[in-house]
């Protein structure tokens, strides 16, 4: 298995848009050719577009890009500025009289102590559309849905560290698999290989375990959780899949959440996976094939945290151990 990067898996481009104070932003991908597509909705506050029509005895068989975005449910707005400038550039579902781009996407909540900071919007998504039709690099860290993201919010989020975007893609002969995920996760990032907690619920600078403190909360503590919530992804690959079987692997490629995040797909979390291939792609094990999957939205995970920076509030994993590095 040889690492390579996610823009290198062809059929497929990657852009992203932050807002100007940088703390929100989307993260876009395109294929022009239009690629066949399945997701998975596992959390229990998702806030998604066109997922209904990726069912697999839903009639569109192709889709044309995938948006992530922050901003809770305004963010969904992001998705009507890709499909305007898919639209110009002629690229979607023929109805005779147009041809209507079919964007799917998944927001996740950022809006932190800020209610009237600006949110994705469809210019914000044209931008980012735009910047994938160009094929421009893939940033991890603070950019595109990853800006505004925390995590590990058990105890609120004065506890919480810094989220981000991630991405990892290898290959094995001629297939390509990649995965960008933007890690919002109520819950801890653990290293699989390690056990260790990467980024989540601390308290002066050591990490608490939010599994336990759920635990022990049970008796004791009654709180409206939801905000600041949720995962989002997508796997792009270049091996032959249909409808059906991408929505499989996207069940499939939901174990990475679960290998990283404890706990994941929580009621509070929205947690989404799309999963995009191609109808005229290489052969291969549809097993193997989802092994790989998950592997990549492991280590995008891993990689969202460590790359993330320190905003003001949220302090990120390369920080938090320069401090205990110190003490």
């Amino acid at each position: 298995m040889n690492e390579i990067k996610i823009e290198e898996i062809e059929g497929f481009s990657f852009g992203q848009a932050e807002s100007p104070d940088g703390l929100t932003g989307c993260t876009v991908v395109l294929s022009k050719q239009g690629a066949i597509a399945g997701v998975d909705v596992r959390g229990g506050s998702p806030g998604t577009r066109e997922t209904d029509l990726l069912h697999s005895d839903n009639l569109v068989q192709q889709i044309h890009g995938v948006f992530l975005s922050g901003g809770s449910a305004f963010g969904l707005d992001v998705g009507s500025g890709v499909m305007r400038f898919l639209e110009e550039k002629e690229i979607g579902f023929d109805v005779d009289i147009t041809r209507v781009p079919i964007v799917p996407g998944a927001i996740l909540f950022d809006l932190v102590g800020r209610p009237t900071m600006r949110r994705p919007d469809a210019e914000m998504g044209y931008q980012a559309a735009e910047r994938a039709y160009l094929h421009t690099s893939i940033e991890q860290g603070n950019f595109g849905a990853g800006a505004g993201a925390s995590v590990g919010k058990a105890l609120g989020r004065h506890h919480s560290m810094k989220g981000g975007i991630g991405s990892y893609a290898c290959q094995i002969g001629g297939i390509k698999v990649g995965a960008l995920i933007a890690v919002n996760c109520f819950g801890d990032v653990i290293d699989p290989k390690s056990g260790k907690v990467v980024a989540g619920l601390h308290k002066g600078g050591n990490f608490l375990n939010s599994e336990q403190q759920l635990i022990e909360q049970m008796k004791t503590t009654s709180t409206n959780r939801f905000s600041q919530n949720t995962t989002i992804g997508v796997v792009v690959t270049n091996a032959r899949v249909d409808k059906p079987q991408a929505n499989k692997l996207a069940s499939l490629s939901h174990d990475g959440f679960a290998r990283t995040i404890r706990p994941s797909h929580t009621f509070v979390d929205g947690d989404t996976l799309f999963f995009m291939g191609h109808k005229d792609g290489g052969a291969c094990d549809l097993n193997s094939l989802g092994t790989l999957a998950t592997i990549c939205v492991e280590k995008a995970i891993i990689n969202a945290v460590r790359h993330a920076s320190s905003t003001p509030g949220f302090i990120a994993a390369r920080d938090l151990h320069k401090k205990g590095e110190k003490e």
